[in-house]
Order: structure tokens, then C-alpha cells, then sequence
């Protein structure tokens, strides 16, 4: 039993019986001899493929996942790679009906709102106008790290060396050349360069969807701006 989420992808699925198609969001299985084909996504970048039983692998950490900065966790899977599939519980898993699809990502603009600070004095007057008014590109150099980004340059007006500090997911760093860097899953703990705001959490899941060639532009929210969302009661 497979199911696939993140990024929308084509599924097909192969075997002596002939092909079919499956969707993601849904549970479905996979039979001996069968084979499952992934596509490149229609939308968004990363997607998740979950086995029933899990993945039978020794974790490092506690975690199967690759470090991309730290080198930590698991060999990358490359071409030939075999996941040995765990035992599976007994029973079979409780499984609820998908919602309806998201829309697909429109990557020609996307708006991340952006929580101005811890650093906004290291640069000059303008550089909130400069990160906020223009819309920046998602350069190729980008990776699970953090998003790089291309535009015009933000000014640094305090040449100090800062000393290290401690970084979040979502941090936007300006790095000597003035490009930003949206910090990832993989990002470094601390770093040396000044921080001029951080995505919001709630924007973050869309932060990582972003391919190179998309746009963003940073909607600043004030330092203890609650980002509140639609909540619908239900009486029990």
C-alpha cells in the first residue's frame, strides 16, 4: 500500500495486466511484479511517496532523511537504489477521504508574507523598500538548503562582523553580495550574516514548493503580526 502527496505527479502504474492510473492523496496498492512510474510534478517541486510499514533502513539521528548541508542521515537514493519495505502493522491503516485537489501553483508571482527583523538596522534606509517592492527570482543554485534568490542588491550600512546566531527556518540572510537566501529544511543552525526578516510559518510549505525560475514577493508583516486563518466551529 503506497500513497503520494506534495507536489501533484502523474502515477502509472505497470504490470502484466496491463497499465493504469492512480492519484495522489489517495491510498492504493501495488501488487508483485507491478511497477509504479512517478512524473515530474504539474505543479510545486517536491513530493512525498509513503509505503505502508515504513522504509527498513537504519536511522541516523532518529531520522531517514539526507542532510543536504551536514552530510548526515542516509546515502541520497540515486538510479539502481533498492528501499527494502518494513512489516506493516496489523489491521489495516484508518484512511480518511482526501480533501479536494489545491490549485495548481501559479509560480509566475508568489507572495510570501515576511516578518521584518532581527537585522533590518544593518542595512540602509531603503533596504525594506528594495527587499518588499521588486520581485525576485528563484535562482537555479537553489536547493533544499535554502532558496536563492536574484534581484536588485540590498546595501549593507554596518560592515561589522557579526558574530554567529542562530538561524529558523524561513530566515532571509544577505550574504556580502546583497542576494538574499531564504533558508530551507536543511538550513545551518547559526550563521554569520544578518538576518532582514523571516517568512512566516504559515507560508513556509509554499516556500519549499518553489522551483528555479519562480518569482517571490515578500508581503512585510509588523514584528507581532498574528497571521490568523479560517477557523469553522463545530459543536460536538
Amino acid at each position: 500500500m503506497l500513497a503520494l502527496t506534495g507536489a501533484p505527479v502523474p502515477l502509472t502504474i505497470s504490470g502484466p495486466a496491463g497499465s493504469r492510473t492512480v492519484s495522489s492523496g489517495h491510498a492504493f496498492a501495488l501488487a508483485a511484479g507491478e511497477e509504479l512510474t512517478v512524473g515530474v510534478p504539474t505543479s510545486g517541486l517536491r513530493s512525498y511517496l509513503a509505503v505502508r510499514g515504513g522504509f527498513d533502513l537504519a536511522p541516523v539521528l532518529g531520522s531517514l532523511s539526507t542532510d543536504v548541508l551536514a552530510g548526515l542521515g542516509p546515502a541520497p537514493i540515486t538510479a539502481g537504489t533498492v528501499l527494502p519495505v518494513g512489516s506493516p502493522a496489523r489491521g489495516l491503516p484508518v484512511v480518511t477521504l482526501p480533501g479536494p485537489p489545491a490549485d495548481p501553483l501559479d509560480t509566475t508571482e508568489v507572495v510570501l508574507d515576511v516578518v521584518l527583523g532581527p537585522r533590518t538596522d544593518w542595512f540602509s534606509a531603503d533596504a525594506v523598500d528594495v527587499l518588499t517592492g521588486q520581485s525576485w527570482l528563484v535562482s537555479s543554485r537553489s536547493n533544499r538548503v535554502g532558496l536563492r534568490l536574484e534581484g536588485d542588491s540590498l546595501t549593507r550600512v554596518v560592515d561589522a562582523e557579526l558574530p554567529s546566531e542562530g538561524t529558523v527556518s524561513g530566515a532571509i540572510q544577505i550574504p556580502p553580495n546583497g542576494q538574499p537566501v531564504l533558508f530551507l529544511a536543511d538550513h545551518p543552525l547559526t550563521g554569520g550574516y544578518p538576518v532582514i526578516g523571516a517568512v512566516a510559518t504559515h507560508h513556509l510549505p509554499l516556500a519549499g514548493q518553489l522551483p528555479p525560475g519562480a518569482r517571490i514577493r515578500f508581503n512585510p508583516l509588523g514584528p507581532f503580526t498574528e497571521y490568523t486563518a479560517d477557523i469553522t466551529e463545530v459543536s460536538p
